[in-house]
Protein backbone atom coordinates (compact mmCIF):
# COMPACT_ATOMS: atom_id res chain seq x y z
CA UNK A 1 0.00 0.00 0.00
CA UNK A 2 1.45 3.62 -0.86
CA UNK A 3 0.17 6.67 -0.21
CA UNK A 4 0.80 9.55 -1.69
CA UNK A 5 0.40 13.68 -0.74
CA UNK A 6 1.49 16.57 -3.45
CA UNK A 7 2.57 19.98 -2.34
CA UNK A 8 3.40 22.77 -4.39
CA UNK A 9 0.85 23.95 -6.47
CA UNK A 10 -0.34 27.40 -7.01
CA UNK A 11 -0.43 30.61 -9.50
CA UNK A 12 2.04 31.72 -11.48
CA UNK A 13 2.67 34.13 -14.58
CA UNK A 14 3.38 32.66 -17.85
CA UNK A 15 7.16 32.40 -17.92
CA UNK A 16 7.30 31.17 -14.40
CA UNK A 17 8.59 27.92 -12.24
CA UNK A 18 7.24 25.86 -10.10
CA UNK A 19 8.40 22.63 -8.33
CA UNK A 20 5.55 19.97 -7.40
CA UNK A 21 6.67 17.13 -4.60
CA UNK A 22 5.00 14.17 -4.01
CA UNK A 23 5.51 12.28 -0.86
CA UNK A 24 5.09 8.76 -0.21
CA UNK A 25 4.17 6.88 2.55
CA UNK A 26 4.87 2.58 2.68
CA UNK A 27 7.97 1.24 2.58
CA UNK A 28 8.22 -0.44 -0.99
CA UNK A 29 8.12 3.36 -2.24
CA UNK A 30 11.25 1.80 -4.30
CA UNK A 31 9.91 -0.38 -6.28
CA UNK A 32 7.59 1.39 -8.48
CA UNK A 33 7.37 3.70 -11.41
CA UNK A 34 6.12 7.03 -10.68
CA UNK A 35 4.57 9.49 -12.63
CA UNK A 36 2.83 12.79 -13.18
CA UNK A 37 -0.58 13.31 -14.59
CA UNK A 38 -2.43 16.49 -15.12
CA UNK A 39 -6.30 17.18 -16.13
CA UNK A 40 -7.60 20.27 -17.14
CA UNK A 41 -10.91 21.41 -16.69
CA UNK A 42 -13.38 19.70 -19.37
CA UNK A 43 -10.53 17.60 -20.34
CA UNK A 44 -8.91 13.80 -19.77
CA UNK A 45 -6.26 13.35 -17.38
CA UNK A 46 -3.16 12.88 -19.44
CA UNK A 47 0.06 11.20 -18.90
CA UNK A 48 2.88 14.34 -18.24
CA UNK A 49 5.82 12.55 -17.11
CA UNK A 50 7.25 9.10 -15.95
CA UNK A 51 10.37 8.07 -13.90
CA UNK A 52 11.01 4.29 -13.37
CA UNK A 53 11.80 2.78 -10.20
CA UNK A 54 15.38 3.40 -10.17
CA UNK A 55 15.58 6.49 -11.73
CA UNK A 56 17.28 5.21 -15.16
CA UNK A 57 14.22 6.09 -17.71
CA UNK A 58 12.36 9.28 -17.78
CA UNK A 59 9.64 9.83 -20.58
CA UNK A 60 7.35 13.29 -21.20
CA UNK A 61 4.30 14.58 -23.05
CA UNK A 62 5.89 16.42 -26.18
CA UNK A 63 3.53 18.88 -24.86
CA UNK A 64 6.04 19.42 -21.82
CA UNK A 65 9.45 17.99 -23.39
CA UNK A 66 12.44 20.65 -22.75
CA UNK A 67 10.60 22.33 -19.84
CA UNK A 68 9.56 19.77 -17.20
CA UNK A 69 11.47 17.38 -15.36
CA UNK A 70 11.01 15.02 -13.43
CA UNK A 71 12.95 13.29 -10.28
CA UNK A 72 13.05 10.91 -7.50
CA UNK A 73 14.66 10.28 -4.01
CA UNK A 74 13.65 6.90 -2.88
CA UNK A 75 15.75 7.61 0.69
CA UNK A 76 13.08 10.32 0.83
CA UNK A 77 10.46 8.41 -0.49
CA UNK A 78 9.58 11.67 -2.79
CA UNK A 79 9.27 12.60 -6.32
CA UNK A 80 9.55 15.92 -8.09
CA UNK A 81 7.98 17.41 -11.33
CA UNK A 82 10.26 20.69 -12.04
CA UNK A 83 8.24 22.86 -14.39
CA UNK A 84 9.59 25.90 -16.20
CA UNK A 85 9.16 28.60 -19.03
CA UNK A 86 4.61 27.68 -18.06
CA UNK A 87 2.05 28.12 -19.86
CA UNK A 88 -1.38 29.56 -19.61
CA UNK A 89 -2.12 25.55 -21.23
CA UNK A 90 -0.16 24.24 -18.85
CA UNK A 91 -3.13 25.13 -15.93
CA UNK A 92 -4.62 21.95 -15.08
CA UNK A 93 -5.07 19.81 -11.66
CA UNK A 94 -1.74 17.93 -11.17
CA UNK A 95 -2.00 14.45 -9.67
CA UNK A 96 1.35 11.97 -8.78
CA UNK A 97 0.83 8.20 -9.71
CA UNK A 98 2.91 5.14 -8.31
CA UNK A 99 2.77 2.17 -10.08
CA UNK A 100 1.47 2.85 -13.34
CA UNK A 101 -2.45 3.39 -12.43
CA UNK A 102 -2.34 2.07 -8.58
CA UNK A 103 -2.61 4.65 -6.68
CA UNK A 104 -3.27 8.19 -7.03
CA UNK A 105 -2.40 11.34 -4.42
CA UNK A 106 -5.04 13.64 -4.16
CA UNK A 107 -4.06 16.60 -6.57
CA UNK A 108 -2.48 19.89 -6.66
CA UNK A 109 -4.09 22.66 -8.46
CA UNK A 110 -1.21 24.51 -11.00
CA UNK A 111 -2.51 27.75 -12.41
CA UNK A 112 -0.77 29.80 -15.08
CA UNK A 113 -1.98 33.11 -15.97
CA UNK A 114 -1.28 34.60 -19.15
Amino acid sequence: QVQLVESGGGLVQAGGSLRLSCAASGRTFSNYDMSWYRQARGKERELVALITWGGGTTTYADSVKGRFIISRDNAKKTVYLQMNSLKPEDTAVYYCNAGRGRYWGQGTQVTVSS
